[in-house]
């Protein structure tokens, strides 16, 4: 294979990279890494795609799957807030209906009692009671007035209260929507960036002929073994001996069943999913819901050190919580890598360790 082809190679690395650049928004998510000058194509003709420039294609590919996999997080927050507003934008407008009616029905009353205190209200108390047969009565009468004005008063009061409620009712449903917009905003422009970041990985990756795209295979496996190796060395699985609870186990079983399913990203199931979707529909299995997102759950859920991991825990990776798997015990993880992969077990070495979360502590 002539230097031609390895031109074409390397140009293709720099073609994806100029176009990646230009696509991202103005808060992308992660910078692309610089990547090699392109190579004339008139050079001489019979060099081979060396392992170096294979490696500059997995540093490439690498960096546009973590890209993918940042942007799918957003994704994946921005979708589980829409459907939270949207749940409590029905709700809202739920309160709002029945409050529209309850004030119909005050008004009524309201209406009611006006009348009828109009009806019996001509003279003033002293007067009605002096030319009154029936003093007693009368006054016993007027009590029943005193109690009605009171009653009056409560019911006015109510109608208030429930004008007020209807008006922070419509308030809040007036934000949740405002919230709504934004989210689906958010979740277009995850979107665009991380159809982006893979289209660019699928056309570097169609450049290579099948035997290149082996030997990168190689190469892949080779960078994890090395990562697995060294984190083995360190004696870190010497230290881990944590057992699996019981809901421990049912996620773990759950994970299980999943492998060999495709890797999709936002998907959570039940016929493809990603990283979180992985993780979170597990859990969910074992009766203990957690966030829907690797940095949610990072955030969120009690941390443990790697020492004390258990079967079931979920190991978060790289500085940005950008991708998690789930610990099955003998140093080994099942995860959702990424596009183009399948659900299936790894080294819990074989990449960066952020640390690790306990969904059930």
């Amino acid at each position: 294979m002539g230097a031609g082809r390895r031109a074409l190679i390397t140009t293709a690395i720099a073609v994806v990279c100029a176009v990646t650049v230009l696509a991202a928004p103005a808060t992308a998510f992660a910078s692309p890494t610089p990547t090699p000058t392109p190579t004339p194509s008139t050079t001489a003709s019979s060099t081979p795609v060396t392992n170096k420039d294979l490696e500059a294609v997995r540093a490439k590919l690498d960096d546009l799957y973590h890209d993918a996999a940042v942007a799918t997080d957003a994704y994946n927050a921005a979708e589980e807030q829409a459907q939270k507003q949207s749940a409590q934008i029905v709700e809202l407008a739920k309160k709002i209906v029945k409050g529209q009616e309850k004030l119909d029905e005050l008004k009524d009353r309201a209406g009611a009692a006006a009348r009828s205190q109009y009806r019996t209200g001509g003279l003033p108390d002293e007067a009605q009671l002096i030319l009154s047969d029936n003093p007693q009565a009368f006054l016993d009468g007027a009590g029943r007035i005193l109690q009605g004005q009171r009653a009056t008063k409560g019911l006015i009061a109510e109608l208030t209260r429930t004008q007020q409620d209807l008006k922070q009712y419509t308030a809040d449903a007036s934000t949740q929507w405002q919230q709504l917009e934004k989210n689906r905003q958010a979740k277009a422009a995850a979107k665009k960036e991380v159809t982006t970041r893979i289209a660019a990985a699928e056309k570097l990756e169609s450049q290579l002929e099948k035997q290149e795209k082996e030997r990168l295979a190689a190469l892949e496996q080779q960078a994890a073994l090395k990562a697995q190796t060294a984190w083995l060395d360190s004696g870190a699985l010497k230290e881990i001996s944590g057992k699996a609870s019981a809901e421990g186990k049912a996620a773990v079983a759950y994970a299980t069943a999943q492998l060999g399913k495709p890797y999709e990203w936002g998907a959570e199931g039940p016929k493809s999913y990603d990283c979180s979707g992985l993780t979170s529909q597990a859990w969910a299995s074992a009766g203990d819901p957690i966030p829907r997102t690797s940095q949610e759950q990072w955030k969120q859920l009690p941390h443990v050190d790697v020492k004390d991991m258990r079967p079931g825990d979920l190991i978060i990776y790289f500085d940005d919580a950008s991708h998690v798997a789930m610990y099955i015990g003998d140093g080994a993880i099942i995860h959702a890598p990424r596009p183009g992969r399948t659900v299936t077990i790894a080294g819990a070495g074989s990449m960066p360790i952020l640390g690790v979360v306990r969904p059930d502590a």
